[in-house]
């Protein structure tokens, strides 16, 4: 389907609003229900922004490694025969049995992006791609709104507009980059997720002064791949924390991401929701790998012995301002450690602050009104990630992020992709079948098996 400026006459099932990992996840799971089910076919498409299918691709750094299993793939823990597993592109691509000598359990980066574009094209005909939601409203039939069908409005990149009408919608439009209150970026000043194609336009020897601000796992690869892309460098990591903080991947802690924890999650009381947070904040956020951790200090210590400083760490503190000066960016530095306010003069500044969560609200604009709120503001979510209609809406408005705190802290991550979409794909053809029977029952879908 391409922008076609007219409005579709076809009714989908289900209209996803972005490609990432998880409505591409999401197409597989409607994709094999229509193998195993035939005669009950799901109708759906997707529109992406980007011109072609792409995850993260200015983080895809050299060597750095996934941080959960392969097995964590678009549709193993949801379907272990489903040919869009990891372990499916392996053999497609010649490369299993190399891959089993490695023994390792977490591919590159690189090979993991290379794996879900090659599960992307094979649906790609269900994808536009340069085209833009801009809206998503009611849809009307004969002059008034109908509660059982969406309208979803979307926008080419050569500025040609098209309408498709659909029964459901899948909003997965990815996490929003955060900088610092006042800050912009630019050709000098990055974000992170905007890293290598900023650092790829820059001439290596123009930038001999490089700080990276942040305590996760993007800025220690970053402060590590700047420390060996420009050896004739000063590299300055700011850290907010007393130095990094090391993931929690032990097992009992992994356990946190299991698909069974959404449920404790979602059906606990409010004080167990909080120790998730409390006690397990620490598998994701905020944290670093040990490997990179221990790698960074081996290269700071080695820099002591050999008395030549060029990777600093300042530890407690924060940017307090940023400003271009000429081709550089002059930076103000405040430490808590002792108050002490400090300028340095770099030549680009990267900023690994992190993401703000997906808010559906944009693109529902007036629409947004039909759902409910819970007492912080925050919209309330079925077990089955629908949001919850406040007028006796039919249609289904599906949330793939933006839930974490109804479904906890695997709500946006990889670890349950599959089993998600499982369940979302599960309450779309369910509660299509009830309404085909014309019932009215309201439809509550179990977790999908593992």
């Amino acid at each position: 389907m391409g922008i076609t400026g007219r409005r579709s006459q076809e009714i989908h099932d289900v209209v996803g609003i972005g490609f990432g990992p998880s409505n591409l996840s999401l197409a597989i799971a409607l994709e094999e229900h229509g193998a195993s089910a035939p005669q009950h076919p799901i109708t759906s498409h997707f529109f992406e922004r980007q011109p072609t299918f792409g995850w993260h691709r200015n983080m895809l750094l050299p060597s750095t490694t996934m941080q959960i299993s392969f097995l964590k793939d678009l549709a193993t823990f949801r379907n272990p025969m489903s040919r869009f597993s990891f372990v499916s592109y392996l053999h497609a691509s010649n490369r299993l049995v190399q891959f089993v000598n490695n023994q390792d359990f977490f591919p590159t980066r690189q090979e993991f992006h290379q794996y879900l574009e090659w599960a992307a094209a094979g649906l790609r005909d269900r994808v536009t791609y340069g085209a833009e939601v801009t809206s998503i409203r009611p849809a009307t039939v004969a002059g008034s709104a109908a509660s059982d069908l969406l309208e979803v409005e979307a926008r080419g990149s050569d500025g040609s507009t098209s309408v498709v009408t659909t029964r459901n919608v899948a909003i997965s439009t990815g996490l929003v980059p955060r900088l610092p209150e006042g800050v912009t970026s630019d050709e000098r000043v990055w974000h992170s997720s905007e890293f290598l194609g900023r650092f790829n336009a820059q001439a290596p020897d123009d930038l001999k002064s490089v700080m990276v601000v942040g305590a996760g796992q993007s800025a220690a690869e970053i402060t590590r791949f700047l420390h060996d892309a420009l050896p004739h460098a000063q590299v300055c990591a700011v850290i907010p924390s007393y130095g990094y903080t090391v993931a929690d991947d032990t097992p009992f802690a992994n356990q946190v991401f299991d698909p069974t924890a959404v449920d404790e999650y979602y059906f606990g009381n409010e004080r167990a929701q909080d120790a998730f947070w409390r006690y397990h904040r620490n598998t994701n956020y905020s944290v670093v790998d040990a490997d990179v951790i221990r790698d960074l200090y081996q290269r700071s210590y080695d820099e002591q012995v050999r008395d030549s400083r060029r990777l600093h760490f300042r530890n407690l503190t924060r940017v307090a301002e940023v400003e271009r000066a000429g081709s550089g960016t002059r930076v103000v530095l405040h430490s808590l450690l002792d108050d002490r306010r400090e300028e340095l003069a770099v030549d680009a500044l990267v900023f690994a602050t992190g993401y703000d969560g997906l808010d559906p609200a944009r693109l529902l604009g007036d629409f947004d009104r039909h759902f409910l709120r819970d007492a912080a503001g925050r919209h309330r979510v079925e077990r089955d990630y629908r949001l919850i209609s406040a007028s006796g809406l039919t249609c289904g408005v599906y949330l793939q992020g933006g839930t974490e705190h109804s479904h906890g802290l695997s709500s946006s991550l990889l670890s349950n992709i599959a089993v998600r979409s499982g369940e979302i794909a599960d309450s779309i053809v369910l509660r299509g079948a009830e309404r085909e029977l014309g019932s009215t029952r309201p439809v509550r879908v179990a977790p999908s098996a593992a």
